[in-house]
Order: C-alpha cells, then sequence, then structure tokens
C-alpha cells in the first residue's frame, strides 16, 4: 500500500516537473525574441519565475525523494541505474533553465529563440529513453 502510495506521488511530481521542463523553454523562445517591448518582458520575467518556484521546483523535489523511496522497494537493477542517469540528465537541465530565468531577469539572455527551440527537445527525448526503461526494464 505505501509502494503504491509514493508510486503514485512519483507519477504525479514527474508530471508537473514535466510540464514545467517543457513549457519554460517555450517562454524562453518568446521572450528571447528582440522585437518585444519591456513590459512584455518583465511579463515573461513574472511568468518563468512563478512557474519555476511554484510548480517545477516543488515537483522537481517531489519526484526525487518519491524516486529514491521507491529503490528501496524495488531494488537497483541496471535498468533503474540507467533511468537515475537520465534524470540527473533531465535535473542538469533543469538548472539550466534556472540559469537562463536568471540571465533573463538581469536582462542578460546570450541565447537565440532558434537555441531554445531546439533545447525545448531535449526533455522530450530524456523522457522517451525513460518510459522505455521503465516499461521494459531491459537489463
Amino acid at each position: 500500500m505505501l509502494f503504491n502510495t509514493i508510486k503514485v506521488i512519483h507519477i504525479f511530481s514527474i508530471i508537473a516537473w514535466m510540464v514545467g521542463l517543457l513549457y519554460l523553454p517555450r517562454l524562453f523562445v518568446n521572450h528571447a525574441n528582440q522585437k518585444i517591448t519591456k513590459e512584455t518582458s518583465e511579463t515573461f520575467k513574472l511568468m518563468e519565475r512563478k512557474l519555476y518556484r511554484i510548480i517545477m521546483f516543488p515537483s522537481f523535489i517531489v519526484t526525487w525523494i518519491s524516486g529514491l523511496s521507491m529503490t528501496h522497494y524495488v531494488g537497483l537493477d541496471t535498468w533503474l541505474l540507467l533511468k537515475i542517469l537520465f534524470v540527473i540528465l533531465l535535473s542538469v537541465y533543469h538548472f539550466f533553465c534556472l540559469k537562463c530565468i536568471n540571465d533573463f531577469k538581469n536582462d542578460k539572455n546570450k541565447f537565440s529563440v532558434k537555441f531554445f527551440k531546439i533545447t525545448n527537445e531535449v526533455p522530450s527525448v530524456i523522457l522517451i529513453f525513460i518510459i522505455i526503461l521503465v516499461v521494459f526494464q531491459p537489463f
């Protein structure tokens, strides 16, 4: 019963975290547009900060805590270690997004719209590998 409760919490937190990881770079795409007004830029700054603080960071923490808690029940098979590696990559991307938020906050963004469009696909690709590992547990 406890394991299933932790699993539900884990799945919910992953969904919330992934929503942020997929949406925030889309905000960056629009925010990086050189033609936006100062007022629009300030709106994006607020949206980015709130998305990160209210949704992304708490769900990031809960995802890690619940995921590591489940290892107590399932052990550390090779597929799970590989999944954890992919989650670490998502975590690196998560903190890269925080760096971008801070750069925008200080009006020091160095990346183009095209860069954000391309990097926006990173979490989707990593998520596909994670899902495959979880469903098939190949190792």
